[in-house]
């Protein structure tokens, strides 16, 4: 069972159904409870980062995500879920992530049209079991105006350009960040979840 964190910021019932199409068995979990009994856990997210942080942090399920990172579980954030996972974002001010991950999230410079919304190709960094079957001419979709800009180089697995490069997927042991959303990647987002949804136990 996948737990998808319901707090209130997120694009719940499209990766719902797109697990459910990989006959993968999913939960939209609102307790820690839920994502306890849960093999795997996915935090996705729209919007602004503050107000995402604070949402998650007053229903109380950053508990339940903490022992589950600590458990060794697969934990997947997508896009403002995977900003959610690093240090800080400097997004309308400066405010504290789930400090997971080694990094901080900044704004696209000036000058580039924000926000970056489309679909870009990824540019593979290293090998990684995430991106098995994918090939060199991966595209997938983005909606998104602030990037990871500082992290752990050995982290990225695929990056992406808009203006400058940026980490598309991101992997430290059992944590896995996309920016992009893949449950409206078409096949290739179709086959990272699937490839997710390998790494459970």
């Amino acid at each position: 069972m996948i737990a998808i964190i319901d707090y209130g910021v997120g694009n719940l019932k499209s990766v719902y159904k797109a697990l459910n199409n990989l006959g993968l068995q999913a939960v939209i979990a609102t307790t820690n409870q839920e994502i306890h009994n849960s093999a795997a856990v996915i935090l996705p997210g729209v919007g602004a980062f503050k107000d995402a942080i604070i949402q998650l942090s007053d229903s109380g399920l950053i508990k339940g995500l903490t022992k589950s990172v600590a458990a060794g579980k697969p934990v997947l954030g997508i896009c403002l879920g995977m900003q959610l996972l690093f240090d800080k974002s400097f997004e309308d001010g400066e405010f504290q992530g789930l400090g997971f991950l080694k990094g901080e999230i900044h704004r696209f410079e000036e000058g580039l049209k924000v926000p970056h919304m489309g679909w870009n190709h990824l540019k593979k960094n290293i090998d990684d079991p995430i991106g098995r079957g994918l090939t060199d001419e991966e595209y997938v979709y983005f909606v998104h105006s602030y990037y990871l800009k500082t992290c752990q180089p050995k982290d990225v697995v695929y990056w992406c350009n808009y203006g400058t490069d940026f980490p598309a997927i991101v992997r430290r042991d059992n944590i896995i960040g996309m920016q992009f959303h893949p449950e409206k990647s078409g096949k290739t987002g179709i086959q990272l979840l699937k490839n997710f949804g390998e790494m459970i136990g």
